[in-house]
């Protein structure tokens, strides 16, 4: 793998990032992505070129805008960095290849389905629904394959969506929301049946470790939580060090 290559890789991430800011903020308030132009939020000033240029333009503003001086969030530099760091990763890891492809569309969408479900509480259709055939599609050149992908969008839509219809007849209250059954079924699509499982495993596990303490701090066992933003990183744990957890479980269960 070439310096060359991993550098572009970087630029390119870096200008995705950029992109995915934008879908972060105006899927959640149905804008176009399109139209208009960037600009600031605050005073409606479109934004230079220069402005635009990931990270480096928001060093050189001290995070706020150019025009009103209204701070600018950090998540932006963050999602770009983010985002051209994995664009680097995946290029060294995976190279140039139709696998190479699929993680760094599953990784954009997870990037997105992160943080617009971190701060609305929602997860996108847009997202959700179109991703989970793409992965599909994937499978046909890519591993898991089509057979797991298949079975692994079918469960990770399904059991969800059994356990959440069970929780609210018992205690007439929605426990997970149909946009968490619709990304466990986009993850199933894009990393197989045995992967999606972990993924829901390892996210309940941080829901738990990060929502207990929380709930038992406000007094509300009810409190709702982000459990998207808990399935994008379960997601890639299992997407870059699933083989070696599944296989170090099941080697509990094997004859010595």
């Amino acid at each position: 793998m070439t310096l060359w290559l991993l550098t572009l890789a970087g630029l390119l991430g870096l200008c995705v990032g950029s992109f995915l800011n934008v879908c972060i903020y105006r899927l959640p308030l149905e804008k176009s992505l399109l139209w208009p132009a960037s600009q600031c939020p605050i005073c409606a000033q479109p934004l230079n070129w220069f402005d635009n240029v990931p990270v480096v333009a928001w060093l050189a503003l001290g995070g706020r805008c150019r025009s009103c001086k209204t701070r600018i969030s950090g998540v932006y530099p963050f999602v770009e960095a983010l985002t051209g760091v994995m664009f680097v990763w995946a290029t060294w890891q995976y190279g140039v290849d139709w696998l190479l492809a699929s993680r760094l569309l599953f990784g954009c969408a997870l990037v997105v389905l992160f943080f617009i479900d971190l701060e609305h509480r929602i997860l996108p259709n847009v997202i959700t629904i179109p991703g989970t055939v793409i992965g599909f599609l994937f499978s046909f050149v890519t591993p898991p394959g089509w057979v797991s992908s298949l079975v692994g969008l079918v469960v990770g839509g399904l059991i969800p969506l059994a356990v959440a219809e069970i929780y609210y007849r018992v205690r007439r209250i929605e426990g997970l929301g149909m946009g968490d059954v619709k990304m466990l079924a986009l993850i199933g699509a894009f990393l197989g049946w045995r992967h999606v499982l972990l993924t829901l495993m390892v996210a309940s596990l941080l829901g738990s470790l990060v929502g207990l303490p929380l709930a038992i701090r406000k007094r509300d066992m009810k409190a709702s939580m982000p459990f998207g933003t808990f399935l994008a990183i379960a997601a890639v744990v299992a997407a870059t060090a699933g083989d070696t957890m599944i296989a170090w479980y099941l080697s509990f269960y094997r004859w010595r």
